[in-house]
């Protein structure tokens, strides 16, 4: 008899960071995912899992959109040759009527773009960003309002 190879069951689970506050603070209309450029430190930091989205934004310059805010924090073992810039902005990666859209949407719409979760797909980062518009205070409570109502609600479903 050949000996049996053992499958490893574990889910692997490609987020690297989520944006926890950004549902918080804005209605997300619509979600769009984008590639990111990026230098050989970032990708090994981001492997690593050093990265932070709390206070990050996207912003749309000549035609591109970039990555500002975020702070990917360099490892200790980085080359000495290379001088990294934790806070860099970096270049998003969209198809051209995605970013045509996200273009038109901002400056006429007055929508606002944040990243919302950076993961792996087959080795590359990817970043999900989100076109929102902001919340007002009356609209957070009636949020959090509803969360504890579903979660309520959740409580009692598992007891009865």
């Amino acid at each position: 008899m050949a000996a049996k190879k053992k499958k490893d069951n574990k889910a692997t689970d490609n987020t690297i960071a989520v944006n926890r506050q950004a549902t918080h603070e804005y209605t997300i209309e619509e979600q769009f995912e984008a590639g990111l450029v990026l230098e050989g430190w970032e990708v090994k930091s981001l492997r690593d899992g050093r990265i932070q989205l709390k206070e990050s934004y996207i912003e749309i310059r000549r035609g591109e959109a970039w990555l500002c805010g975020a702070h990917i924090s360099p490892m200790l073992s980085a080359s000495t040759h290379v001088n990294p810039d934790a806070v860099r902005r970096k270049k998003l990666l969209l198809h051209a009527r995605e970013l045509a859209k996200l273009i038109g949407s901002v400056e006429r719409k007055g929508y606002t773009l944040i990243p919302l979760s950076m993961y792996w797909i087959r080795g590359r980062a990817k970043l999900k960003l989100g076109l929102a518009k902001g919340k007002k205070l009356h609209d957070k409570r009636v949020a959090s309002k509803e969360k504890d109502w579903q979660r309520e609600k959740a409580r009692i479903m598992k007891h009865a």
